[in-house]
């Protein structure tokens, strides 16, 4: 195959990805990218910052780094984080620190992003592509049910939620994919579908 491509070519497709998996609380992000995880060993992971309190079933620095709102600052005005954001009264942020040098070595990570932290990481310039997918459950009242399920949300928690996935939901045009969570194996068959499609782009090849 090596001798049909043009120099400086390779088939193996050596620049770095970022994965972006966002889409409303509730959609099904950890679960998704969990069993992304557990198939394609291939892949890392993104730990993101949260000043959010850890929820029962998190581990500190593997699903999040849980970190106090002046951490959070000094990290701002360090200039260590890609990109940040409110969301539900929490902040949530991107280290430059996690993504950018793994990207820079050609490897693939899987980012779980809030929806204005993706765009935002598509504007940042990272050494690799972007690509961002949207998550969403199958049905309004599939979200509810999840969210409820936490045991973690009280109503008007719940009613200010879906209200930010109803804008969420607006951006949907500015992604690359849509993939409805409405079956976990299926769900994650379809992000493994995009990204085998990734991986054959023809830019993934060249120099």
């Amino acid at each position: 195959m090596r001798e049909f491509l043009p120099p400086g070519w390779d088939v193996q497709g050596n620049h770095g990805l970022a994965l972006v998996i966002a889409g409303p609380s509730g959609a099904g992000k950890s679960s998704v990218i969990a069993e992304l995880l557990r198939r394609d060993p291939t892949l890392s992971f993104s730990v993101s910052v949260t000043t959010r309190p850890r929820r029962p079933d998190e581990v500190d620095g593997k699903d999040y780094t849980f970190i106090t709102d002046e951490e959070f600052d000094r990290r701002i005005r360090a200039g260590e984080l890609l990109e940040w954001t409110t969301y539900g009264g929490h902040r949530y942020g991107t280290p430059r620190d996690e993504l950018v040098p793994r990207l820079g070595r050609g490897e693939e990570v899987v980012v779980n992003v809030e929806v204005r932290g993706a765009l935002a990481l598509r504007r940042a310039r990272l050494p690799g592509r972007v690509v961002l997918v949207f998550l969403v459950p199958p049905t309004r009242e599939e979200l509810v049910r999840r969210i409820r399920a936490r045991g973690t949300e009280s109503e008007e928690d719940l009613a200010r939620r879906l209200r930010i996935a109803e804008e969420e939901c607006r951006a949907i045009p500015e992604f690359d994919y849509l993939v409805v969570n409405d079956e976990l194996a299926a769900a994650v068959g379809r992000v493994e579908a995009i990204l085998t499609a990734e991986r054959l782009r023809i830019r993934r090849c060249s120099p």
